[in-house]
C-alpha cells in the first residue's frame, strides 16, 4: 500500500470549477475529481498554518488549548505512528514555517524530509544589504517589519532571475521521489506547498492565462483586513491569486499524470487538501484571522482517492482535518489512537455514511466555532477583554521565535489533560492582543447564528433563541469531549453544567447589552463611533479602558454634546490612549462597518 498527499495552503474551493467556479483555469483539479471522491461539507478545524497542521498529524483540535506552536512531546503524530509501524513516510515542503522555531518539530516525524527555499520571508538569501523595495501600495506595510520586506525581496528577485519558484522545486523532488520508489511498497508521500498563499508570486505565463489590465502600484499581498481599496486593485489581486492557483493546477496533473503512467490508481491512496481559504476581496475582506470564519475560510477543498473502494462522484457527509490522521492509519492497517478526535472516512467514500454530526473550528483566542453542516454557530467572547485566555504547552515557542519573557514570567504549571498521556503543562498567558493586531476579538461582533441552505452567503445572522440555545448545548458537547479548559467557557460567557434554554439566551444577550453600557459613556453613539470603540477595546488593557471611558465622560460634559464623533472617537484612541498606533489605524480604517 502507498499513500501521497498533495497538500496546498489557503486553496480556496470556490475559485476552483470541481466546486462551480467559473473563472480560474484549472482542469487538472477538474481531472482530479473524475478520479476521487470529492468531499462538499469539508471543513478546517484549527487555523492558520501550524494548527492546522498539528491537527493533521494528531487528528484532534489544537485551537481551544493553544494557538501557533510545533508538535508537543506527548502529541500522537500520526507520520511518526506510519514510521514506527515499518511505513517509509517522506516530506517534500516548501513550507517556511516548518523552519520556523513554532514549527520546528513537524519534518523530523517523517523518515526523511527535503525542504525548499524561498518562500515569501524565508530567511534564506545571504546578502547583507538590504534589498531595495519598490514603493507599492502602503496597506502591504502596515503589520510587516522592513526586515520581512527586505528578506522577501532578496527571495523574490533570486527565485525570479532563475526561474526557481519554490512551488515547482517542490513538485519536483515530489516526483522524483516517486520515481525512485514507484516500485517499492510500504511509504507515503506528502508533497506540501506554501502557494497559493499571498504574496501571489507567479510565472508570467500565469498571469498571461487572465484578463488583468492593472498598471497601478506593485501589489501582490492584500493586507488583513476589510478590503476597502478600489475595484482595479481587487480585481488584479483575483487575477493573481486565480493565476498561481492554475500553477498549482499544473504541478497537480503532473502527479496525476506519474499515477497514470505507472498505474498506481489500483494501490495508491491519494489525497488532495488544504488547511483554509483565504479571501481575495470577497465580502469587502481580504485575507483571513480578522474576520469570523465565514465558509470561504473553512469550508475548504478535499478530494479522496481509496483504492480500497474505488468509487469517485461526490459526498455531503460532514468532515473534517482531524479525519485525515485516521484516514491514512486506517489506510496501513495501523491502530488510531485513542486521543484522536478524528475518523478514517473510508464509510464516506464507501456510500456517503457519516461518520460525524458536528465539526468544531476556530482560531485560538476568538469565535468557538460549531456547524452540522446546516447550520454554523459562532460563539463569541463575551468580555471586551477577551479573557480569561491561556495557551497549553511545553513548548516555550511562538510563531518565529520564543513566547516572551512576560508571557512566560506568568505561566504556572497545570495539571495533565488526558491527551498529553500524564504530563503537566505550562498554563502560559495569552499574548496580549495590543501586540497582536492581525487577530479577531470577537467580543466586536457578538454571537452569530447563520442558516447554510436558506443564506450560504451567510448575509443575515438568525435571532433564533431557541435554536441558539440548542447549538450552545451542543459546542458545550464537543468542548468537553475536546477537554476545553475551564476558563474557555467563562470566556464565551458559558456555564458547562447548565442545560441552556431560549429564555438564557435572552438573558445573555441582555446582559451584553448591559456589559457594553458599563464601560462606554452615557451618550447616544453614533454606530460607527459606537463600533469603533468597542473593537479597540478589545486592544486596551483594563488600565487603558477604564481611563478611555473616563477621559469621553468628561469630553462629553465639557461639549455638551449626545453624539461622540467618530473622528473624535479616533484621535482619542490614537493620541490620548497610546495604543498600539498599527492595531489602532488598522481598525480605525478597516473596521468602521461592522455592525
Amino acid at each position: 500500500m502507498r499513500a501521497i498527499m498533495v497538500m496546498f495552503d489557503s486553496l480556496s474551493k470556490r475559485m476552483l470549477p470541481l466546486y462551480g467556479g467559473t473563472e480560474t483555469k484549472a482542469d487538472n483539479f477538474n481531472r482530479l475529481a473524475d478520479k476521487s471522491t470529492v468531499f462538499n461539507n469539508f471543513y478546517a478545524g484549527s487555523m492558520p498554518c501550524m494548527p492546522a497542521r498539528r491537527e493533521l498529524h494528531t487528528g484532534r483540535y489544537n485551537f481551544l488549548h493553544r494557538s501557533w506552536g510545533p508538535v508537543e512531546p506527548f502529541d500522537d503524530s500520526m507520520p511518526e505512528i506510519l514510521r514506527t509501524s515499518g511505513v517509509y513516510t517522506h516530506i517534500v515542503s516548501d513550507h517556511l514555517h516548518y523552519w520556523d522555531d513554532g514549527g520546528a518539530t513537524y519534518h523530523r516525524r517523517y523518515s526523511s524530509w527535503e525542504c525548499v527555499r524561498g518562500q515569501v520571508a524565508d530567511s534564506w538569501v545571504g546578502k547583507v544589504e538590504d534589498a531595495e523595495v519598490p514603493e507599492h501600495v502602503p496597506t502591504m506595510r502596515e503589520f510587516t517589519h522592513p526586515r520581512w520586506w527586505s528578506n522577501y525581496w532578496k527571495n523574490r528577485d533570486k527565485i525570479m532571475s532563475e526561474d526557481a519558484y519554490p512551488q515547482n522545486n517542490t513538485f519536483k523532488k515530489g516526483l522524483e521521489f516517486l520515481e525512485d520508489n514507484k516500485d517499492q511498497d510500504n511509504w507515503f508521500l506528502q508533497i506540501e506547498t506554501f502557494d497559493p498563499h499571498e504574496p501571489f508570486d507567479v510565472p508570467q505565463e500565469f498571469i498571461d492565462m487572465y484578463r488583468d489590465e492593472y498598471d497601478g502600484p506593485f501589489f501582490n499581498s492584500p493586507p488583513y483586513g476589510v478590503c476597502d481599496d478600489s475595484e482595479e486593485i481587487v480585481k488584479h489581486a483575483q487575477a493573481l491569486y486565480r493565476a498561481l492557483t492554475s500553477m498549482c493546477d499544473r504541478n497537480l496533473g503532473k502527479v496525476l499524470n506519474f499515477m497514470d503512467e505507472h498505474e498506481m490508481w489500483e494501490d495508491t491512496m491519494l489525497i488532495v487538501n488544504t488547511d483554509h481559504g483565504l479571501l481575495v476581496g470577497e465580502r469587502d475582506w481580504w485575507a483571513k484571522s480578522v474576520m469570523p470564519c465565514y465558509n470561504e475560510l473553512v469550508n475548504i477543498p478535499f478530494c479522496l482517492w481509496d483504492p480500497r473502494v474505488k468509487k469517485t462522484g461526490k459526498r455531503d457527509a460532514l468532515a473534517q482535518t482531524i479525519d485525515i490522521a485516521p484516514t491514512l492509519l486506517d489506510f496501513f492497517g495501523c491502530k488510531i489512537p485513542e486521543d484522536m478526535q478524528g475518523k478514517s472516512l473510508k464509510p464516506v467514500v464507501e456510500d456517503d455514511t457519516p461518520v460525524r454530526d458536528i465539526a468544531l473550528f476556530g482560531y485560538a483566542g476568538s469565535f468557538i466555532n460549531i456547524t452540522d453542516g446546516k447550520h454554523v454557530y459562532m460563539r463569541a467572547s463575551q468580555t471586551l477583554g477577551n479573557k480569561p485566555l491561556y495557551e497549553y504547552t511545553l513548548m516555550g515557542t511562538d510563531r518565529a521565535g520564543f513566547m516572551t519573557n512576560t508571557q512566560l514570567r506568568g505561566a504556572e504549571m497545570a495539571p495533565p489533560f488526558k491527551f498529553t498521556k500524564g504530563c503537566p503543562v505550562m498554563k502560559v498567558p495569552f499574548k496580549n492582543l495590543a501586540k497582536a493586531p492581525i487577530f479577531c476579538n470577537s467580543f466586536q461582533y457578538g454571537n452569530l447564528l447563520w442558516d447554510l441552505q436558506k443564506d450560504p452567503g451567510q448575509e443575515s445572522p438568525l435571532e433564533d433563541d431557541a435554536l441558539e440555545a440548542e447549538f450552545i448545548n451542543k459546542l458545550m458537547k464537543e468542548m468537553k469531549v475536546s477537554e476545553a479548559p475551564v476558563e474557555q467557557y467563562e470566556r464565551v460567557g458559558l456555564d458547562p453544567v447548565k442545560d441552556y434554554k431560549a429564555s438564557d439566551v435572552a438573558d445573555m444577550k441582555a446582559k451584553r447589552a448591559t456589559a457594553i453600557e458599563k464601560v462606554l459613556p452615557a451618550a447616544q453613539w453614533e454606530d460607527q463611533a459606537l463600533t469603533l470603540f468597542v473593537a479597540l477595546a478589545g486592544l486596551m488593557n483594563d488600565e487603558q479602558l477604564s481611563f478611555a471611558s473616563r477621559v469621553i465622560k468628561e469630553r462629553l460634559l465639557q461639549e455638551r454634546r449626545e453624539e461622540v464623533a467618530f473622528r473624535d472617537v479616533t484621535k482619542l484612541i490614537i493620541d490620548d490612549f497610546k495604543v498600539n498606533p498599527e492595531a489602532a489605524r488598522f481598525l480605525i480604517s478597516k473596521m468602521i462597518r461592522i455592525r
